[in-house]
């Protein structure tokens, strides 16, 4: 990448192309432009930087393209005569308006390529370009709108800029082809052949619209991006060569301008008229149709004229209206466009004017008023009689429909056959019938007085009104009569029921509170239980033996239901009562209670060998319990014990860390060997499951409970070891005394009061400043046991708040995922860093600056001469560039990488 960017060559070298190809397209394009017109004058130039130095071509050149004369040239061949000239002609360019910024007579004398390319291109820009405007677009925006507008009917044509666009060569062919297209056949152009393209547009330019060749088809087919220049001055020849056509088509486009604003308004003028006439046609039809007050002789036919009407307003009258209002809209929008255009006003035909057609509008709406106040009036007149009727209708349909088998049920003999229950509900009914006859009076003589109002308006339906009214009335008469009749042998018959009666009534009122007593006690032996202790059996057993005592009782209790029952059937037998059906107040018979207290008497012995199988089972699952709960009370207590035995092994410092060790690898080994006891208080608990008991009030400790302590055991005892393994690694490794790392445990234990094992923030700080750090400064110091004087300043100034970057950088590596603990294992690992020799950023600077030779950066090859191969690349790809003023091609900066090696900043 270094070698690419600084590299003498590559880069000069592909940028001077570039510049001398557009400097080649500019010269061709330019000379082609100034020969255009100094072939006029009957010359031309060869090399457009060295024709035009002496000034006399180009004072020909401004003269032709302006039209003007200018100052007479200087004729000398010395360089002031020459200089003379070329300012003569600069100062007729300024006097155009045209700004020369750094273009001098001298520059161009001198034959400065670049100066007097620039000097023809202002020219080209004020006699060629400056003057196309569309739109009121500048020069060169309006060249490039005039060029898309031109080409956007042709496919694969998309003129965005005058560089990359024209490169296929189909932009200049479209350009010819609409403005002269029997020139060229534009369907047989094909955009992958931009040559072709060209070079036609080319000679077809040069031989039929005398614009000379100023492109060179090879020059643009072969840059990635022709000069923009070059290619908006062979275009803008185009425009002048055009201008003539575009002349043509704007006088035209004004004819047809005038043209088609005298069609529409004669278009308007039709349209009214056929519009007038349409309108003053449908108020003609329709006024004779609202003016017809012929009535109707029923309220359907007048509501279907309203309907009309209705209809009339809502869906016929509106488009009139907008008709009507677009009629007025459409004759002053014709006036405004005749007057603007300087034409005489529009008069329509005679009887179509606008205030005839008002006219006739103010009489449609005057019918339409009194028309709709008609309407209503008859509709109001018809709707009192179709009221009348209606309501007569429903009240006679209402009362045919409530007498409808009112006959009949009153000429029934079913009390014959009936209980006294049943002849007291008749009786009841009846007397209920007998009010809403009553209550029904009002309704008839409402019909009555209906019919009768009916006839006096002379309803054209009186007759049949007439006949049911007279329906109504007789079947009135033969009611009352029935119903009187009904009454009197509905009392015969209660009083002869009345006795037989009772004798169910007592019957039902001992039988129903005795079956009911029956049915629940056989609910009651039946019924599945579910105990779980000896009391809850034995509590069954108890009320089981409090219910056999009531047996004879009740045994006593139905022969008295029965003998009810024999009594009343001695009496029908006895007055030959006609009784049918059973018990009115019960459906209980003597048959169902005699059965309920068979089955009762049955099930008792059933009961009394369930509840002795459940009491079995009681006493073996109370001495499962206590088998398991005489084991876990044992169990618990001693994985508990335990567990407080291995805390205080990890926090007292007995010894030395091996002797530690091997006194927690035999402590583990003792409560291995208790598993055993484990497995057969688990063999208890699937006893316990398979028996489905659920509690034990022998013991608080649950197989759940055993199992998670036995496992927090296992894994306390194997954690400690770990601990215990790491401290010695952590020892030998960085060269840690056993005295070093007693004071450690020591200062540990001491901050750490619930003894979790892990240290807040506050509390780990306060351990470190017990241990010497001096965080509060930023810098730590190794200083021994501080005395309870300096600790006791050092707290009260700090407010038990040490320094915050130092105690930051401190918990960031004891406590890497912010839990905000701090364990014994990562204590000892930090403060094994602290007082372990080891190296430092500042020590790895200093041994590159050793291999640097004293410098501030280092070379890829000193370093790949002093390190291993592999490092001096590793090396290499990471160390970023030296950037300092002292710096050579190819320096690195050891000093970053040195930092962040320590992650002191990023690698």
């Amino acid at each position: 990448m270094q070698d690419l960017w600084h590299s003498p060559s590559t880069v000069p070298v592909t940028l001077t192309a570039k510049r001398l190809q557009f400097k080649t397209q500019q010269q061709c394009t330019f000379t082609a432009w100034c020969n255009s017109h100094l072939r006029k004058a009957g010359t031309q130039i060869e090399n457009i930087e060295e024709d035009f130095r002496d000034g006399l071509k180009l004072m020909l050149l401004l003269e032709v393209i302006s039209g003007e004369r200018l100052a007479k040239p200087e004729r000398g061949k010395m360089r002031v005569h020459k200089i003379s000239n070329v300012n003569k002609a600069l100062d007729f360019i300024a006097s155009k308006g045209v700004k020369l910024v750094s273009i001098g007579a001298e520059e161009i004398v001198d034959g400065n390529a670049k100066m007097t390319l620039g000097m023809i291109w202002t020219i080209i820009l004020r006699f060629a370009i400056q003057d196309i405007s569309v739109e009121e677009t500048s020069a060169k925006e309006g060249l490039l709108l005039w060029c898309q507008r031109k080409t956007a009917p042709y496919k694969n044509v998309n003129i965005q800029n005058f560089h990359i666009s024209w490169k296929d060569g189909l932009g200049f062919c479209a350009l010819i082809h609409r403005h002269r297209p029997e020139l060229i056949d534009y369907g047989k152009l094909r955009k992958d052949d931009p040559m072709t393209n060209l070079n036609t547009a080319f000679d077809v330019a040069e031989k039929y619209l005398d614009i000379p060749k100023m492109l060179d088809a090879e020059d643009i087919v072969g840059t990635a991006r022709p000069d923009e220049k070059a290619i908006m001055t062979y275009v803008s020849s185009f425009y002048h060569a055009f201008s003539g056509a575009q002349k043509a088509e704007t006088a035209a486009n004004r004819i047809c301008k005038v043209l088609a604003v005298n069609q529409e308004n004669e278009q308007l003028m039709e349209d009214y008229e056929k519009l007038a006439s349409d309108l003053l046609e449908w108020i003609r039809r329709t006024i004779p149709w609202l003016e017809n007050r012929m009535p109707e002789n029923t309220m359907q036919a007048m509501q279907q004229k309203l309907e009309d009407f209705r209809d009339y307003r809502r869906l016929h009258k509106p488009p009139k209206v907008q008709e009507k209002c677009q009629l007025e809209i459409n004759f002053n929008t014709l006036q405004t466009k005749l007057r603007l255009s300087n034409r005489p006003a529009f008069m329509p035909s005679e009887g179509k004017m606008v205030s005839d057609i008002n006219n006739a509008w103010g009489n449609l709406e005057g019918a339409e008023k009194g028309y709709e106040e008609w309407l209503l009036n008859e509709i109001r007149r018809l709707e009192r009689l179709d009221h009348l009727a209606e309501k007569f209708r429903q009240k006679a349909a209402i009362h045919e429909a409530w007498t409808e088998g009112k006959e009949d049920m009153l000429q029934k003999r079913d009390y014959e056959t009936a209980s006294l229950s049943e002849i007291k509900a008749l009786l009841k009914k009846h007397e209920a019938f007998e009010s809403d006859l009553a209550a029904h009076q009002d309704r008839v003589e409402q019909i009555a007085a209906i019919a009768q109002e009916l006839n006096e308006l002379d309803y054209y339906d009186s007759p049949s009104v007439n006949a049911r009214c007279q329906r109504i009335c007789d079947q009135w008469d033969a009611l009352g009569g029935l119903t009187q009749k009904r009454s009197e042998a509905l009392q015969r018959t209660e009083k002869l029921l009345e006795t037989i009666d009772q004798l169910y009534l007592e019957f039902a009122k001992r039988a129903a509170p005795f079956n009911n007593w029956m049915e629940g006690a056989m609910e009651d032996l039946q019924d599945t239980f579910i105990v779980h202790t000896i009391e809850e059996i034995q509590g069954l057993s108890t009320a089981h033996e409090q219910f056999k005592a009531t047996l004879p009782e009740a045994d006593k209790e139905r022969l008295a239901i029965l003998g009810i029952h024999n009594e009343i059937a001695k009496i029908v037998q006895t007055y030959h009562v006609n009784i049918a059906g059973t018990n009115p107040y019960t459906t209980i018979n003597p048959q169902e209670i005699n059965a309920k207290w068979d089955k009762v008497r049955q099930l008792v012995p059933q009961r009394d060998q369930a509840l002795i199988e459940e009491h079995a089972r009681q006493q073996n699952n109370e001495r499962l319990r206590r088998q398991f709960a005489n084991q876990a009370n044992v169990i618990g207590p001693w994985i508990q014990t335990k567990m407080e035995e291995i805390g205080r092994i990890s926090i007292e410092m007995h010894g030395t860390l091996e002797d530690q060790l091997t006194h927690l690898r035999q402590y583990e080994k003792s409560i291995v060997n208790y598993k055993p006891k484990i497995d057969q208080l688990e063999g208890d608990h699937q006893l316990i499951q398979e028996a489905l008991i659920f509690d034990n009030k022998h013991t608080n400790y649950t197989m759940e409970h055993i199992r998670v302590g036995w496992e927090q055991l296992l894994t306390t005892i194997a954690r400690t070891i770990n601990e215990i393994e790491n401290q010695i690694l952590t020892r030998d490794a960085k060269g840690i005394s056993q005295e070093q790392l007693n004071e450690f445990r020591a200062s540990f234990n001491h901050f750490d009061r619930d003894h979790s094992g892990t240290l807040g923030a506050e509390e780990f700080k306060a351990c470190l400043i017990s241990l010497g750090f001096d965080i509060a400064n930023d810098a730590q110091k190794r200083t021994g046991i501080m005395d309870p004087e300096d600790f006791k300043t050092c707290l009260i100034s700090m407010g038990y708040n040490l320094g915050e970057n130092e105690f930051s950088r401190i918990m960031s590596i004891v406590d890497p995922n912010r839990m905000g603990l701090v364990t014994f294992q990562a204590f000892i690992d930090f403060m094994s860093r602290e007082t372990a020799d080891t190296d430092t950023a500042d020590q790895v600077m200093a041994s590159f600056k050793v291999l640097a030779g004293d410098k501030n950066y280092i070379l890829a090859d000193e370093l790949r001469r002093e390190l291993p191969p592999d490092q001096a690349e590793y090396c290499i790809a990471r160390m970023a560039p030296y950037t300092g003023p002292d710096g050579v091609p190819g320096a690195l900066d050891y000093m970053s990488f040195s930092t962040a090696l320590y992650g002191e900043s990023d690698l």
